[in-house]
C-alpha cells in the first residue's frame, strides 16, 4: 500500500509539474508564436536563420530559449519578468527568441519542481534561475552544465568587473563554476533609529559585541512599552532557509566556527560555537525579548516583521536581509517613504567583538545552463548580455536587491538608493553556505533545532540531537567534533 501511494505521490507531482510548465509557457506572451512549446520550436530550431528580407516563411523559425525562474505569485507584475522581457526585446539577436517560463510555487516548492524538471531533456529549460545554496546539490546530481570554458572567453568575468568573492558562491564543491550571479545580499541588525532615541539608545548604533545586542533589547524591554518587540529573528522551521542563514548561520560563523570544515571535509556536529549560538537563541526566548511564538513559528513571520512590525514601530531590532527596502518603495509590498530616515543598519557583530569585528552570509541567485538543455550555446550568449553592466544594474535596482558587479557598485545609480553602499560594504567580511550536496538536508536539522530552542528545549539538549541527525545524515566518517 505505501509503494502504492508512493507511486501516486511522485506521478501526481509530475503531472503537477507538467501543468505548470506548461500553463507558464502558455502565459508568457510570446511575441512570435504564443502557441508553440518550447519543445516544438526545438524540434526546428536547428534550422539556419533566414535572411530578413527573405520571404522564405519555411526557414523563419526561430530558436526559442526558455528561461524559468521563480513567480511568487507576482504573474507579469513580477520583478523578473518584466525585467526579462524588457532585455530580451534588447537583445541584438534577432534569430533567438527569449521565453519566460515560469513556475510559480513556494520556494521549498520550486526547488522540488525545478529538480524534476532538470531531470528530463523534454521539460528542462535552456537557463535556469538557481539559489547558490541549491546549486550545488543540482550540480552534483549532474543537472547543470559547467560554466568555465564559457566564462573563459567573457571578458567581464575576467577582469573584475564581478566582485571576486561572488565567485565562491556559484562555485560548486568539485570546483567548476555552474552559474553567473545577478545578485546577492548581505544580512545585519535593521533597527528603529524613532524607538533607539525615545530609550536612551545611541541613533548611531554600532554594537560590538552579542552581550551589547542583548543588553539593548533589555533597555528596550524596560522602556519601550509592552506593545514593541526588542528583536525579531526567523526562529521557525516554517521560515525554512531564512532560519537558518539569517539567524543560527550569523550566529554560529560570529563565533569563527563553521558548519562545515573544508580542510577534513567533515560536517562539524559538536563544538563552542553551536552551544554559543544557541545559547544567545535561549537567551532571546528565556528573557521573552523575541516576538511570540505564534507570530515568530508561522511561515509568514518574516513578513509580518518586515512589513507590518518595523514600519508601525512595533518592533525595535530586526536580524534580517539587506533586501527588505525594497518592500518600503513606491508600489512594494508595504510603501513606507519614511524608512530611510527611520531606519538604521548596524553590522552583526562577532560574539565578543574578535576579528574581523563583525560578521555577514551572502547568498542570492544565479542563471544557470541545465546539462539537458537544447541551446547551450545561445543560453550562454543571452547570459552574458543580460547580466552585462547595464541589465545588472536595472535588476538590482528594481528588486531591491544588491550588485555582484563591482563597476555596478561604483555606479552613481546604484548608490543613491538608501542603503545599498552599506549592504555592499558589509560583503567584504561574507560568508557563504557550504557548498556541499548534503547541506539542504542539514539546513533542515538547523531549523529543527532552533524551533526547538525557541520552543524551551535547552540549547545543550538541542545541540545533542543535532548531532544525531546530522551524524545520521552523512554518516559517522564524515562528522567532526571540536
Amino acid at each position: 500500500m505505501k509503494h502504492s501511494k508512493r507511486k501516486w505521490a511522485l506521478l501526481s507531482s509530475a503531472l503537477v509539474l507538467a501543468m505548470t510548465v506548461g500553463c507558464s509557457s502558455s502565459g508568457s506572451g510570446s511575441s512570435t508564436d504564443s502557441s508553440s512549446s518550447p519543445k516544438e520550436t526545438k524540434d526546428t530550431g536547428s534550422e539556419p536563420a533566414p535572411s530578413k528580407d527573405s520571404g522564405d516563411k519555411t526557414a523563419t523559425a526561430k530558436k526559442t530559449i526558455t528561461i524559468t525562474y521563480r513567480d511568487d505569485g507576482t504573474g507579469e507584475k513580477g520583478t523578473l519578468y518584466k525585467w526579462i522581457k524588457e532585455v530580451s526585446s534588447q537583445y541584438p539577436n534577432k534569430d533567438v527568441e527569449i521565453k519566460p517560463t515560469p513556475i510559480q510555487a513556494s520556494e521549498g516548492d520550486y526547488f522540488a519542481k525545478i529538480a524534476l524538471a532538470l531531470k528530463s531533456k523534454d521539460t528542462a529549460p535552456d537557463i535556469v534561475t538557481e539559489d547558490t545554496f541549491m546549486l550545488n546539490s543540482d550540480a552534483s546530481a549532474g543537472f547543470l552544465e559547467p560554466m568555465d570554458e564559457r566564462l573563459k572567453g567573457w571578458e567581464d568575468w575576467s577582469n573584475g568587473s564581478f566582485i571576486e568573492a561572488m565567485k565562491k558562491g556559484v562555485t560548486a564543491s568539485d570546483g567548476k563554476i555552474y552559474g553567473v550571479p545577478y545578485n546577492t545580499d548581505s544580512r545585519g541588525l535593521w533597527y528603529n533609529k524613532d524607538i533607539f532615541k525615545k530609550v536612551g539608545l545611541p541613533e548611531d548604533w554600532q554594537p560590538k559585541s552579542w552581550e551589547e545586542v542583548l543588553a539593548a533589547a533589555r533597555t528596550i524591554k524596560e522602556k519601550a512599552g509592552k506593545d514593541v518587540v526588542p528583536i525579531w529573528m526567523n526562529l521557525g522551521k516554517a521560515t525554512g532557509e531564512a532560519t537558518s542563514m539569517q539567524t543560527y548561520e550569523m550566529l554560529l560563523y560570529g563565533t569563527g566556527e563553521r558548519l562545515y570544515d573544508d580542510a577534513s571535509k567533515k560536517w562539524i556536529t559538536k563544538s563552542q560555537g553551536i552551544n554559543d549560538a544557541l545559547t544567545f537563541i535561549e537567551t532571546i526566548t528565556k528573557e521573552k525579548l523575541g516576538p511570540p511564538l505564534s507570530k515568530v513559528l508561522n511561515g509568514q513571520a518574516g513578513n509580518t516583521a518586515t512589513r507590518e512590525y518595523l514600519p508601525k514601530g512595533k518592533l525595535a531590532i530586526s536580524l534580517d536581509g539587506s533586501w527588505i527596502p525594497g518592500n518600503y518603495l513606491e508600489g512594494g509590498a508595504a510603501p513606507w517613504p519614511e524608512y530611510k530616515d527611520v531606519l538604521g543598519f548596524a553590522p552583526m557583530p562577532t560574539n565578543k567583538g574578535q576579528a574581523p569585528g563583525s560578521i555577514t552570509l551572502a547568498g542570492g541567485w544565479a542563471l544557470s545552463i541545465p546539462s539537458n538543455a537544447q541551446h547551450k550555446d545561445e543560453a550562454f550568449d543571452f547570459i552574458k548580455f543580460a547580466l552585462n553592466k547595464e541589465n545588472t544594474e536595472k535588476l538590482v535596482i528594481a528588486s531591491g536587491n544588491i550588485t555582484v558587479r563591482a563597476d555596478v557598485a561604483k555606479d552613481a545609480e546604484y548608490t543613491k538608493m538608501p542603503f545599498n553602499e552599506l549592504s555592499t560594504e558589509y560583503l567584504k567580511n561574507a560568508e557563504f553556505r557550504p557548498a556541499q550536496d548534503k547541506y539542504p538536508e542539514v539546513s533542515t536539522q538547523i531549523q529543527t533545532m532552533v524551533e526547538s530552542v525557541a520552543s524551551g528545549t535547552s540549547a545543550a539538549d538541542a545541540a545533542k540531537k543535532y548531532t544525531q541527525d546530522i551524524t545520521r545524515i552523512v554518516g559517522q566518517d564524515n562528522t567532526l567534533e571540536k
